[in-house]
């Protein structure tokens, strides 16, 4: 059930985001939602993601090549490189939390205000103990 959830909220983000003119895939979510201010090293938001640094160099290298992020070398690491969101990049993460506060406004709608409070305090509760999990699955 929480697959479910996760696919259907994660697919209506970015059926949001591709109907607010930004032509994204679901892959690339996972560089949008992590992304620092600053830049982020491809090998940092491959670790976050939970996947290879090739396979996040793919992803980087589609939404450069749609224009949402750039390769900037690393101020700390002349050999590094940051990656880092263009103003179509900021502009889609906007549309992504426009639509982030629609999908809450619906769940508020569904399950009434206490229900999406409760709903807000359980999720709260499984990030925070994110680390435990990760370690649990692992062993």
């Amino acid at each position: 059930m929480l697959g479910q959830a996760y696919s259907l909220l994660g697919f209506r983000i970015v059926d949001g985001v591709v109907g607010s003119g930004h032509p994204i895939k679901p892959s690339h979510s996972v560089v949008f939602a992590q992304i620092e201010p600053g830049g982020s090293r491809l090998t940092k938001l491959a670790a976050g993601a939970n996947i290879t640094p090739q396979s996040m160099g793919v992803i980087v290298d589609e939404l450069e090549d749609l224009g949402y992020v750039e390769r900037r070398p690393d101020p700390s690491d002349r050999r590094a490189k940051l990656i880092t969101l263009t103003a179509r990049g900021h502009d889609a993460v906007a549309a992504g939390k426009a639509t982030i506060t629609g999908l809450e406004e619906d769940l508020v709608a569904i399950l009434g205000e206490r229900g999406a409070q409760q709903l807000r305090r359980l999720l709260s509760r499984i990030l925070a103990s994110g680390s435990q999990v990760r370690r649990s699955t692992k062993t």
